[in-house]
């Protein structure tokens, strides 16, 4: 049985490369098989079903290079932003939600802002069968929600308090409050290093031929595994052609880290492991140096860039500038933390395109193509889906974001404002309308199409009323937070030179 073909119709179509006025996009099943004029497709295909209007914006789905699904946000829990190790703590805090409906309460957020790919990590552990079912949860929702994902699931087998340091933490702490840590925290992960692998392995090959889903090995960073369970992830990947992605150089404790316990960088002790390549992606790279630059561009290794999560996590700024003039691999991620609490891709494109434009001149600073060429294409290369989705063109996938103009362009738009900035200014999650993945609509009138949100919603309510509060890990939290804040605040610290200088005590 063959599809039929349907048009896209835009007052402005951003194909990612040029922007038409009153253009259209054909797509025939989940393939576009042409990008023109409105006139010329309409011509061409005149009893075509029609989605849009000349009141319009037709863009590319935009994809998200690293997230977690965390549902219900950290700040309605009660855990607030700090820096990454003293937050990661905090989140013992944390209430337990039904897997289904906190990834769907998630991917409900990332269409509404025009997400239609996204790179979910996840963390397992427990026993093979349990941390099967966890992921079936997640996959569950993808398959109903209908959103491109390719799920990303890690496992911690080390530095469960302190980072390579776990030992040495404990024994410094009170006696009373070591044996309360001992009591309440597992320092030991359940799932055996040959279990995940073939867990991973076999769920991989699984889903090889799905239209929608990939399953990653997502080691959770160099500090929470073992070197060979890094380099057997390197080669089971390849040998069941799939990605890679961790956490890495993400904090300034990060980046001590390497000459700490490496006697090098963390991307050469990387490189040195031989699991760096084009199926490999890092999170964040906040504190790479010049060096590393140097590796991840010649390796092929990608970057998730995630500017809202660096901020709220006293991360710093990566240097962006630096990496795309060396020719990385750059995508642009949200971390299941945006700066609004809210998820909107369309704002942490502008935040990344307003944190990068050093203040002297003759010093780069990247252009609104550039900053939606990494939302797409950019972070399409970072997935191994390069010619495939971020762009509007023959032969990609028919992943299509269709926006209301009518605010974009309200009260005056003078005829030579150039569209592709008046959308990248002034576009908002409220302003998407209908999203397609695989050229089936999965948002309608900024709903999704798959569940009722709203009834998502309220299950997730009801749960979390009924959970208990976590006082007992709450309390933990707050006893161990001073020692766990002097611990990290004794490591030595090097000279530091920046990239760009912002300002100037001098």
């Amino acid at each position: 049985m063959t599809s039929e073909i349907a048009l896209i119709r835009g007052h402005w179509v951003l194909t990612g490369s040029t922007v038409l006025v009153d253009g259209a996009v054909a797509y025939e099943g989940d393939t576009i098989i042409a990008v023109d004029s409105w006139a010329k497709l309409r011509a061409a295909y005149p009893t075509a079903a029609v989605l849009g209007s000349d009141q319009t914006v037709v863009m590319p789905g935009l994809i998200n290079a690293h997230h977690h699904s965390n549902g219900v946000p950290h700040s309605l829990q009660g855990v607030d932003d700090s820096f990454l190790e003293l937050w990661l703590f905090a989140n013992l805090g944390l209430r337990s939600q039904d897997l289904t409906l906190k990834t769907l309460l998630s991917t409900a957020q990332l269409l509404q802002s025009g997400v239609t790919t996204v790179v979910d990590v996840t963390t397992i552990g427990g026993t093979a069968a349990t941390a099967n079912d966890s992921l079936k949860a997640r996959l569950k929702a993808y398959e109903q929600a209908g959103m491109r994902v390719a799920l990303t699931p890690g496992a911690t087998y080390d530095s469960f308090l302190a980072h390579h340091e776990d030992a040495a933490f404990l024994a410094s702490l009170p006696p009373a409050l070591q044996a309360q840590v001992k009591s309440l925290i597992p320092l030991a992960q359940t799932l055996p290093p040959a279990d995940y692998l073939e867990l991973i392995r076999e769920l991989a090959i699984a889903y090889k031929d799905h239209p929608h889903i990939d399953i990653w090995f997502g080691p959770p960073g160099p500090q929470w595994v073992s070197e060979s369970l890094l380099i057997d992830i390197a080669a089971a990947a390849a040998a069941v052609d799939t990605q890679i992605q961790t956490h890495a150089v993400e904090s300034f404790h990060e980046k001590l880290m390497g000459p700490r316990f490496y006697g090098k960088s963390v991307i050469a002790h990387l490189q040195d492991l031989g699991v760096l390549s084009q199926r490999f992606s890092i999170a964040h790279g906040v504190w790479v140096s010049e060096a590393d630059i140097e590796i991840l561009a010649t390796t092929g290794a990608a970057v998730s860039h995630n500017p809202s999560s660096n901020l709220r996590l006293r991360a710093g700024v990566a240097p962006l500038n630096a990496m795309l003039g060396a020719g990385v691999t750059v995508g642009l991620g949200m971390d299941g933390f945006a700066l609004g609490d809210d998820e909107d891709m369309l704002a942490e494109m502008r935040l990344a395109a307003r944190l990068h434009r050093t203040p002297q001149f003759h010093t780069p600073a990247p252009s609104y193509q550039d900053i939606f060429h990494l939302a797409t294409a950019g972070s399409a290369k970072l997935m191994g889906k390069a010619g495939q989705i971020g762009q509007l063109a023959p032969g990609y996938k028919a992943d299509v974001v269709l926006l209301k103009r009518d605010r974009l362009v309200w009260p005056w738009i003078a005829p030579e404002a150039d569209p592709f900035d008046v959308v990248f200014l002034r576009a908002k999650a409220q302003d998407v309308d209908t999203v397609l993945v695989n050229g089936r609509v999965v948002l309608q009138d900024g709903m999704p199409t798959g569940f009722d949100l709203r009834a998502v919603g309220q299950a997730i309510a009801d749960e979390l009323a009924q959970t208990g509060d976590r006082a007992e890990y709450r309390a933990l939290v707050a006893a161990v937070m001073p020692h766990l804040h002097a611990w990290y605040a004794q490591w030595e610290v090097p000279p530091l030179g920046a990239y760009a200088a912002f300002n100037s005590r001098d």
